[in-house]
């Protein structure tokens, strides 16, 4: 299979099946000297395991992981990383009678199309269960992010219709309430609304948000590497997912271009954010943020704002219609341990891709410009300037 590959300088692997021996990633492109131990990678996984509360999977996993090579006395040596987590509470014949129909919402029929071949135990590579090597690619992603001073907050900002007040949002409440939101009464409507969902054996969906602060301007390609194009497939790479925005996103067709604009404002005083540098202004502000941090597939120093809009969980408990293998007709009722809601433990799993396409763009841009590279190997650049079509 492949397609289990993701970036092109920062790369990382994923690999396993919900109910296989392991999963795992194998991380390529990491530079050494980064100061990292499993419990910082652990903490990250520790957001997606299952059975946190009673609104997700029942599943017992302590999903810890082992960190099999590329890190060495603490600190990451330059080779590959290579991570797994071992699966201890597999119930595959919770899934036995799955080979015989396809799953309306899943990747059965669409599986068997492909290979002529599926395995049916949880989805096997479609598994929510796959995104525990995202996750754990991203711990690391976040350790360089850091070292840079760029962070990466995401949390749940609507499920079940139910949406965060954004003049309430407070992101140390994400800890405080099982369903990750920044908003302590959102949250406890989304628990009635929840309740009375499981009762009724159904699920929900929701959007994720994630803020990216601190993130320098210029980071990005023009054209086919364009950033948001890249977190968008990053985002869109998650099974659920099923649509991505940035900034204003949709609202900005309904606006006009005075309204959607970001008027840039003058750099701030401080000359260690703003000033200039070279005859230039460097890290200019602005009064809006609509384009949500990047234009022209850059980013311009504001912060990234990014949403993913996350389906119900397909698995549900209710009765529901389709045909076997064969193509008779056929009624369901999915058994099985499966979370009413994927949005929550979800939301590591999207800071996790955002940041590692942070971390590829940001490599890849390192080679963008002479004048940089010289500097990086200690020599003095002779790159000519321009203001107004003359040289300076």
């Amino acid at each position: 299979m492949s397609g289990s590959t993701y970036g092109k300088i920062f790369t990382f692997t994923t690999w396993g099946e919900s109910h296989g021996k392991a999963l795992g990633a194998v991380i390529d492109g990491c530079p050494a000297g980064i100061p990292i131990c499993e419990e910082d990678i652990q903490s990250y996984l520790d957001r997606r395991k299952p059975g946190q509360s009673r609104f997700t999977t029942k599943r017992a996993e302590d999903d810890a992981v082992q960190v099999l090579s590329g890190v060495f006395e603490g600190y990451t040596t330059g080779t590959p990383i290579s991570m797994a987590v071992f699966n201890k509470d597999q119930r595959s014949l919770d899934y036995s009678e799955i080979a015989s129909y396809y799953r309306p919402g899943h990747a059965d029929y669409t599986f068997d199309k492909k290979y002529g071949f599926r395995d049916y135990r949880g989805g096997g590579r479609s598994s929510g269960r796959e995104t525990i090597g995202r996750v754990a690619a991203g711990a690391v992603a976040i350790k360089i992010l850091n070292a840079l001073g760029i962070e990466v907050h995401a949390y749940s900002r609507e499920i079940g219709g139910i949406s965060c007040d954004a003049s309430q949002m407070d992101l140390s409440l994400c800890a405080q309430n099982p369903f990750y939101m920044p908003d302590a009464a959102a949250a406890e409507k989304v628990r009635a609304f929840a309740e009375q969902k499981m009762t009724e054996k159904d699920s929900m969906g929701g959007i994720i948000e994630c803020m990216v602060t601190h993130m320098p301007a210029g980071i990005g390609e023009p054209v086919f590497e364009k950033l948001d194009a890249n977190l968008s497939k990053a985002l869109f790479s998650i099974g659920a997912v099923k649509g991505v925005e940035i900034g204003d996103g949709f609202a900005a067709a309904r606006a006009a271009g005075s309204e959607n604009n970001d008027s840039f404002l003058p750099p701030h005083e401080d000359p260690a954010i703003g000033g200039t540098e070279n005859g230039r202004v460097k890290n200019l502000r602005k009064s809006t943020n609509h384009a949500g941090g990047i234009l022209g597939g850059m980013s311009d120093g504001s912060d990234i704002i990014i949403r993913a809009a996350v389906k119900p969980t397909p698995s549900i408990a209710r009765e529901q219609q389709t045909v076997t293998r064969d193509g008779s007709p056929v009624s369901i009722s999915i058994k099985g341990r499966h979370d009413p809601m994927i949005v929550p433990r979800a939301v590591v799993v999207v800071e996790s891709m955002v940041a590692v396409t942070l971390v590829d763009m940001l490599f890849a841009g390192m080679s963008a410009r002479m004048d940089k590279i010289c500097e990086f190997f200690g020599r003095t650049a002779d790159t000519p300037r321009f203001l107004n079509g003359e040289r300076i």
